[in-house]
């Protein structure tokens, strides 16, 4: 599809003051530990619309939320408050009936390929399921879609028979991507999908994916960390820090003009040849991220922000646009 046809699209996932917070007390098995009212607030108030066709790239470090923002958007995990609307549907109105009926084209692919596939089922086994389960398929025309979408992530039938153990890293990553893609879902969260595997395999399974929605009109949640791989595979750029989405906007836009000081931060660690422009003007990211269970007051990165005013501690700013399509959540952005 191409930039312009998607840009006119309308919105395939539409998600309004998302917010999930979960209890600190829940340890191992869910049980109660610690002090009662203790919240950890992965994702606080996100608006964020996901046009059909398209990719948005979801960045930020490691522990601001992403990959909780990706399992709420798809009710993996409930939302606390807020709301998630797939293709005009609000996902909170469903019963588990209707949820399961409409998950087939809500689809996951998980960071770790080694953690993600079950040791004890083969191949066949594992991409069987979701058809059984939706009662999809059966017998010979079972195997055949199986194979079928084997073949399409470059894998072949003589890998039906094996198991997760007998695979490499980007082999059991391209199961995972067969095993999400087997329903034929509309909306893909890829959830770190190459940060487990080796640089050159990161580049085969980034290649498959853009092939893939390409032949089977997919829309994509990307979520990394890694900013040179969200600028390669998104038509826009949300950025996440702390659970707040503080910058979004078309890829060029905010990787060619960032307009936040996080964002400028996170463009200012990306190693550069010396002589090269861009990276100059821009301050290095300083500091750890602070707790999602006691955030700073008033917006959430003026302790880390090199350009912070007394206002940014009292005072969460508000969501600019700066233009088209490209909003800041900044007090100091005009």
């Amino acid at each position: 599809m191409s930039t312009s046809a998607i840009t006119a699209a309308p919105a395939l996932v539409e998600m309004r003051g998302l917010t999930r917070h979960y209890d600190s007390r829940r340890g191992l098995w869910g049980r109660l530990t610690g002090n009662p009212g203790v919240l950890v607030q992965a994702v606080n108030g996100v608006d964020l619309d996901i046009r059909r066709g398209e990719t948005v790239g979801l960045i930020g470090e490691s522990g601001c939320g992403k990959s909780t923002l990706g399992r709420v958007a798809i009710r993996l995990h409930e939302p606390t408050a807020g709301s998630v609307r797939f293709d005009g549907t609000d996902l909170a109105t469903l019963s588990p009936l209707e949820l399961k009926r409409l998950r087939r084209r809500l689809q996951i692919i998980f960071q770790d390929p080694y953690a993600s596939l079950n040791p004890r089922k083969s191949v066949l086994e594992l991409l069987a399921t979701p058809l059984r389960l939706h009662a999809l398929a059966s017998g010979p025309e079972l195997a055949d879609r199986v194979g079928a979408m084997l073949q399409a992530v470059g894998l072949g039938p003589e890998h039906l028979r094996r198991y997760p153990h007998q695979f490499s890293g980007g082999q059991r990553q391209r199961i995972g991507i067969a095993r999400a893609l087997m329903l034929e879902p509309d909306f893909v969260v890829c959830d770190e999908p190459v940060s487990a595997l080796d640089v050159s395999v990161q580049a085969q399974i980034i290649g498959l994916l853009g092939r893939l929605k390409r032949e089977l009109g997919l829309t994509y949640l990307f979520i990394s960390h890694d900013i040179a791989v969200i600028g390669h595979v998104s038509d826009r750029i949300a950025v996440m820090y702390l659970g707040e989405i503080v910058e979004e906007g078309p890829r060029d836009a905010v990787l060619g003009d960032p307009r936040h000081p996080y964002t400028q931060s996170l463009l200012a660690s990306v190693p550069r040849i010396e002589g090269t422009p861009g990276g100059a003007r821009r301050q290095r990211l300083q500091g750890d991220l602070p707790s999602p269970v006691a955030p700073p007051p008033g917006c959430k990165f003026h302790p880390r922000c090199p350009v912070a005013v007394a206002r940014c501690a009292r005072e969460a700013p508000a969501t600019t646009a700066v233009r088209p399509g490209h909003r800041v959540r900044c007090h100091l952005v005009t």
